[in-house]
């Protein structure tokens, strides 16, 4: 089994994207070689640790107010990460996007990953965020989330509210740091090979089989 850690932040538009992209990059490197198992863990990563829970004001306010963005600037580039975003399957929809602070949504994924359900919770942590423009810095919201993705209601609210997780939220942060991440997406493959950014899918599907073939201590094809 090929392993595959993967630091991003829920509100990392890059992040969704790649996550899909790595998605189809394992697609198609199973095609070559089935049979052949991959597991992804996300890992937590805060680009704005310091955005209030209910930050007052749209993407585009975010981004001039906090990142000293100007806003012409800022409108091309959510056009433009919208169209990427498209391609890769996604319905990004900025105007609804309700910022916030993700540090809550990143203990959800720790608990969704305890439960095996790590994959189903990142998938609709981020539907939720860029597409039905959901509040993921209140529990509530995110028990209802943690429901969707075949968790306990009850259990998942309980867990939030008691920072259960925050302690290993703050490790992979603080293990980012060590490793020298200091953007995100960012993945390390098998121990070995670290990969940024939100790579097109054959970048990822080469990468598996660099990965394989270290292994084997042979060349790729």
């Amino acid at each position: 089994m090929i392993t595959v850690d993967v630091w991003s932040d829920i509100a990392c538009p890059w992040c969704y994207i790649g996550k899909r992209n790595l998605e189809a990059g394992i697609r198609a490197f199973q095609a070559q070689h089935p049979g052949e198992e991959v597991a992804v863990t996300y890992h937590s990563f805060e680009l704005s640790p310091d955005t209030p829970v209910d930050f007052e004001g749209s993407e585009q306010d975010f981004l001039v107010q906090r990142k000293g963005m100007r806003p012409e600037q800022v409108a091309q580039m959510l056009e433009r990460v919208t169209g990427v975003a498209a391609a890769a399957g996604l319905d990004y929809r900025f105007d609804d996007v309700r910022h916030t602070n993700t540090r809550k949504a990143h203990e959800l994924l720790h608990h969704a990953a305890a439960a095996d359900a790590q994959a189903e919770a990142a998938e609709r942590l981020m539907h939720a965020y860029f597409t039905e423009g959901r509040h993921l810095g209140r529990p509530e919201v995110l028990a209802d989330i943690a429901a969707e993705a075949g968790l306990d209601r009850d259990d998942a609210l309980r867990s939030l509210t008691a920072g259960e997780h925050a302690p290993a939220v703050e490790a992979d942060v603080q293990q980012a740091m060590r490793l020298g991440i200091d953007g995100v997406p960012y993945a390390v493959l098998d121990r070995r090979f670290g990969l940024s950014g939100a790579q097109p899918p054959e970048v990822f599907a080469e990468a598996l089989e660099r990965t394989l073939a270290a292994r084997a201590g042979t060349p790729p094809a």
